[in-house]
């Protein structure tokens, strides 16, 4: 399992608008979208995919890193688990 942090997502985006424009670029379906508002100013959402390793999506997060979208840049992490 794999998780996404797409930021700067412009406030009120839908887990359906993500999930378009995820598809848009080639990536594959997310298992899970969680909201994360912060305090406003740079609202994000956590994407889940069950079935992708960590490399294969930085590949993918590539491909969105950066990008303008509805006036916003985008940042796409790969998030990792930390284990103490």
């Amino acid at each position: 399992m794999s998780r996404l942090l797409l930021t700067n997502i412009e406030p009120g985006t839908s887990d359906d608008e993500v999930r378009a424009f995820l598809g848009k670029y080639g990536l594959p379906p997310c298992d899970a979208i969680e909201q994360v508002p912060g305090d406003g100013t740079r609202p994000s959402v956590v994407l889940e995919f069950s079935e992708l390793d960590a490399e294969t999506l930085h590949r993918y997060a590539e491909r969105i890193h950066h990008m303008f979208w509805k006036s916003r840049e985008l940042t796409a992490q790969v998030l990792t688990d930390r284990f103490a």
